[in-house]
């Protein structure tokens, strides 16, 4: 098999309603197991220990719950990257953006491209930039 490089997502409790969301965003199919399904004694009810989307689109997107004992802060020194010359990629950004901030609205930039910036609901960076045909 080989290696795979994939962004894990880190939340404070709500990593289940994220990756649901992520999962009627941009489709596939979810797996998702809990601290306790795992056989861990001490863990609280129903956080998520790892989950995993795969999209029909070729992504792959992980998710959990940071355990107590592990700080989680949240920042804004990572984001997630959807590129390329779908259309698609529009719908993506419009529903990503529900309930969460527009950082930067898609639309033509200096490069060309349409792209745009915005921080989900769940406190999550995105990026999306679709690829214009250069004249």
């Amino acid at each position: 098999m080989a290696s795979l490089l994939n962004p894990c997502l880190a939340f404070d409790g709500n990593a289940r309603q994220a990756m649901e969301f992520y999962r009627d965003v941009l489709g596939g199919e979810l797996e998702l197991g809990t601290y306790a399904e795992f056989g861990s004694p001490d863990a609280p009810a129903g956080k998520v220990m790892h989950s995993t989307l795969r999209t029909p689109d070729g992504f792959t997107l992980m998710g959990w719950d940071v355990r107590e004992t592990m700080p989680h802060t949240p920042g804004n020194n990572v984001a997630v990257f959807l590129g390329g010359d779908d259309a698609e990629l529009r719908g993506y950004f419009e529903r990503l953006s529900a309930g969460g901030t527009v950082t930067l609205p898609l639309e033509k930039q200096l490069w060309g491209d349409e792209a745009g910036s915005l921080v989900d609901q769940f406190g999550i960076t995105w990026m999306v930039n679709i690829t214009q045909e250069q004249s």
